[in-house]
């Protein structure tokens, strides 16, 4: 058995490697090659905009694309290119714009992630016959008896596994993590050691097809209709003011409400439906249930009868909850207290074990029940 827990010798275990052009997946390649391993790096070019933004990158654009072909010149390793400009435009892209257009906050790293990553380059990995498929993501993964576990990494300040909830099992059985047990700093570490072009290279932005995290800049360019002017209201359903289009707003939101008030306002329902916003003092963005569609489950069902933790936003705390499960729709009820939950962003559920906080799976938020209001609150 190899370091990868496939039953060959590295010399004859094939691989493929997302390459990204980034520090991380860039690291992820030269391990594998320099443990022996028959490896294939592979890019996907996601989209045609190739303009950089002053305080960072976007991934899987075009010197991206250069940097990965050069880091797998470097280590002398097999490199391809994928063009999913279409399929990432129709899954992502248009995903994206379509939550926003509804009054959601997307999240359209688990969307890539879920389609042209997971599923579409999952499938060319296999069509090459490669016996793994390996990324740079900071993830653990633990494999017991030929079934394997996703767990949060050992850096949880770059822990990803919130936007990896939609694996599939049949997914993470052929899926490889090797940054999981390693923190950052040891990752550019090894990429200096090793004289990786990618070295000190900036971590890419988190959407890589929004310039300067402009989101409404990319729904007008490609949905001006969206923008259309509606009424602001109060909790009570009076008129406070107007705004220029829903898209300009998210759950939570603070600045750029323009309505003056002595009691800081916050965002606290967008009614796409109504084309209305409602604002409302800090207390009533506390939620105490939502509803959760389009399941994923990777552990059993008696885990669930266990305590659960869950995650409701990618940088937020570990949460206490109770679960109720059917088919592939969920209840969940919040024991800690959280504020400024949205349709559109994910719930993904975690127990914890002597290894570490195991992912269960999780699920697409779709409706808030608002602990503090007496009408549920929906996008």
């Amino acid at each position: 058995m190899n370091s990868l827990g496939i039953n060959k010798p590295k010399k004859e275990t094939k691989v493929v490697v997302a390459m990204s052009g980034g520090v991380d997946s860039s690291v992820v390649a030269a391990l594998m090659k320099q443990e022996g391993y028959d490896v294939t790096g592979i890019t996907l070019k996601l989209y045609d905009d190739t303009k950089q933004s002053k305080e960072g990158r976007q991934c899987c654009a075009g010197q991206d694309i250069l940097d990965a072909k050069r880091v797998s010149e470097n280590i002398n390793i097999d490199h391809k290119i994928l063009f999913y400009q279409k399929k990432f435009r129709t899954e992502v892209i248009d995903t994206f714009i379509d939550s926003y257009a509804v009054g959601e906050t997307p999240i359209p790293c688990v969307q890539c992630n879920q389609t042209v990553k997971f599923r579409d380059l999952y499938k060319y990995a296999k069509e090459l016959k490669a016996d793994a498929l390996i990324t740079g993501h900071y993830v653990s993964r633990v494999q017991t008896n030929e079934h394997a576990n996703m767990y949060r990494a050992k850096d949880q300040n770059r822990d990803q596994s919130y936007f990896l909830f939609s694996t599939t099992q049949e997914q993470l059985d052929y899926l490889r993590f090797p940054l999981g047990e390693i923190d950052k700093s040891e990752t550019r570490a090894i990429a200096e050691k090793l004289n990786l072009n990618v070295a000190t290279k900036p971590d890419s932005q988190d959407i890589c097809f929004v310039p300067n995290g402009d989101y409404a800049a990319v729904i007008k360019k490609f949905r001006p209709e969206s923008f259309k002017s509606g009424k602001i209201l109060d909790i009570e359903g009076n008129q406070l003011g107007e705004h220029e289009g829903i898209i300009n707003y998210t759950i939570g939101q603070r600045k750029g409400i323009k309505i003056a008030s002595n009691k800081p306002l916050y965002v606290i329902n967008i009614d796409a439906t109504n084309n209305t916003i409602t604002v409302g003092n800090k207390e009533c963005l506390e939620v105490q249930k939502i509803s959760l569609k389009d399941l994923n489950i990777l552990g059993s069902k008696d885990e669930f009868t266990k305590p659960i933790n869950i995650k409701v936003r990618s940088t937020g705390r570990l949460l206490k909850a109770k679960i109720n499960i059917s088919k592939t729709l969920a209840d969940v009820e919040i024991l800690d207290k959280e504020t400024g939950i949205s349709p559109g962003q994910a719930c993904v559920f975690y127990s914890k074990d002597n290894v570490g906080d195991k992912v269960l799976g999780g699920g697409w938020i779709y409706k808030t029940f608002n602990k503090n209001l007496s009408t549920k609150l929906t996008s």
